[in-house]
């Protein structure tokens, strides 16, 4: 067995649909990642959570262990999803919330969420168990199988990168990186990204703007496709994921931005919704 990902959502800002998004998706961020074992781990609570949960009511051993759900940020692209999540509304659930706010904080945040007068169920009357902890940059925590450690990323109020690692057997590490939300420094030397991602299996990267739209949004948070291969590359990544899609480009637009991508680091392709990948 092996660590593997599935992603639920890969826009960011906003979901969409129709003929033109057929491809890639249009749900905002979501992932779960399945240990060797069967443990599991999500990040990010964007539109995709829903279907995910449909998936998890399916099946009542997942529901009797705890879930964990780490939140890179608390904008909204990455929360959508949460007031529909199923497992939310059920009293077998047990969610373990990791975000780099304390707990009463991240509590409000997504209390203001769920709550009059934006949604007629609050957070507190879902009948699943809830706790908060917290995740700093630096730090390293233990959830089941997996190791998580948390980098600050450049992005307004803040957001989170994750490195996941789980032990194999006979030796070594697998690691996956998710690092949406990021806009890169002009310098790479100056990118703590770059120790960060260090040889990881594989790197989910912020390609919300291609390098000639990125100017006309300097300073919004976000990369191009362009640098997540020079990353991928200057840390000797295996594979690279664009991802946190633009919600402006149509299916066209991404396969040509993964076709220029591939040109630059050959082991790339562009994240869609229901797309695993096993390291």
């Amino acid at each position: 067995m092996v660590m593997e990902i599935k992603f639920w959502g890969v826009r960011g800002s906003f979901p969409v649909w129709g003929k033109q998004f057929s491809r890639y998706g249009g749900h905002t961020c979501c992932a779960s990642l399945l240990s060797s074992s069967g443990g599991k781990l999500i990040i990010d609570a964007g539109s995709g959570l829903k279907n995910l949960g449909e998936e998890m009511m399916k099946e009542p051993a997942v529901l009797a262990e705890p879930l964990y759900l780490f939140l890179t940020h608390f904008h909204l692209d990455h929360l959508l999803g949460l007031p529909f999540f199923a497992p939310l509304y059920s009293a077998r659930t047990k969610i373990i919330f990791y975000s780099s706010r304390s707990n009463p904080q991240a509590r409000e945040y997504l209390s203001r969420l769920m709550g009059p007068p934006f949604f007629p169920v609050s957070l507190a009357e879902t009948p699943s168990q809830k706790e908060f902890r917290q995740i700093e940059p630096g730090q390293d925590v233990e959830v089941g199988d997996f190791r998580v450690s948390a980098l600050a990323l450049n992005h307004p109020q803040g957001s989170l990168a994750f490195r996941v690692e789980e032990d194999r057997e006979g030796g070594g590490e697998s690691s996956i990186v998710w690092a949406t939300d990021t806009e890169h420094p002009a310098d790479m030397q100056q990118d703590p990204l770059v120790g960060f991602v260090q040889k990881a299996d594989l790197l989910i990267y912020d390609a919300m703007f291609t390098p000639e739209d990125y100017p006309c949004y300097q300073g919004w948070g976000h990369s191009t496709w362009l640098y997540g291969t020079k990353l991928a590359r200057e840390a000797q990544v295996r594979k690279l994921i664009l991802a946190h899609l633009n919600p402006d480009y149509g299916d066209r637009r991404i396969a040509e931005m993964e076709k220029r991508a591939r040109g630059e680091f050959p082991s790339t392709r562009a994240a869609r919704d229901s797309l695993v990948i096993k390291v």
